[in-house]
């Protein structure tokens, strides 16, 4: 088949054991930048993925935000994105949210465009913004949810972190309530990550590869490891899993490379450089 675009998840998938980009990644997403769009997917915000676009020279391919939520690509040096799409959550069910975890020490963090807002400095505040280079305002959540109310806004993301046991019981509830309309997805067993029904990043792909005349979503390789990133591995062209993917990424996967932490991504793109099918 011929490569008409690369996409890969972030965590898990294309960062080492260190959490950020091998120079081994790096070389490799350099060497291919100019022959195909390299697009990153991940359910990050905007700026936690701007780094690493920066590292890797590809500031101006589109990148995939919040599990396909939000699909922005930047032009010509500009600091304002395009937007190709953008999906965000009901009020409804933010309140839900909020209302469940107020009875017990889950942590919940809102996320809309390139904002991230969370009550207060914690350890899982400190976790992600060490993670992801990016800083939370901190605010009162309901101060957010009333600004958004009257500015008809939402939030692309919500993030709930704590005990396995509470997020167990987070998970049941809102699933029983909102199955249809939110997905929920257990990224780690102590984070809780919640988006619209409506959005995963292989639809997202798909309009991407669409709106930008790349070509069709057979014609992508894509890279994942976890449930957030099942449809988009079986959708495309050319699936592969890392080795420390999930199962049930493995299971619709066409090929399984190294893990991430052995440079499973670099290892393909190289393979595939070398004969010719990405040119």
């Amino acid at each position: 088949m011929r490569i008409r675009a690369v996409c890969t998840d972030i965590d898990g998938t294309l960062l080492d054991a260190n959490r950020v980009l091998s120079l081994r990644t790096i070389a490799a997403i350099r060497d291919i930048k100019d022959k195909v769009p390299v697009i990153l997917a991940s359910s990050r915000m905007p700026e936690a993925m701007r780094h690493l676009q920066r590292d890797l020279g590809i500031t101006d391919h589109p990148i995939i935000c919040f599990n396909g939520g939000y699909i922005i690509y930047f032009e010509n040096g500009s600091q304002a994105p395009c937007i190709l799409d953008s999906v965000k959550m009901p009020l409804s069910v933010c309140n839900a949210i909020l209302d469940l975890a107020a009875r017990t020490s889950i942590h919940v963090s809102l996320f809309m465009e390139n904002e991230w807002y969370a009550a207060a400095h914690d350890q899982w505040t400190e976790r992600e913004a060490r993670i992801t280079k990016v800083s939370p305002v901190i605010r009162p959540l309901h101060e957010v949810m009333d600004k958004w109310r009257s500015a008809h806004l939402g939030p692309h993301k919500v993030m709930c972190m704590g005990t396995i046991t509470e997020l167990d019981q987070m998970y049941t509830a809102l699933h029983a309530r909102f199955f249809n309309v939110i997905h929920l997805y257990r990224s780690k067993s102590t984070y809780l990550e919640i988006a619209p029904k409506a959005i995963s990043k292989a639809t997202a792909l798909e309009m991407v590869m669409e709106k930008k005349s790349y070509g069709n979503i057979s014609e992508v390789i894509a890279f994942g490891d976890n449930y957030n990133d099942i449809e988009m591995i079986r959708d495309v062209g050319w699936g592969i899993a890392v080795e420390n993917a999930i199962p049930e990424v493995k299971a619709v996967a066409k090929e399984i490379t190294l893990s991430s932490k052995a440079d499973g991504v670099a290892v393909v793109l190289e393979k595939y450089m070398a004969d010719g099918t990405i040119c």
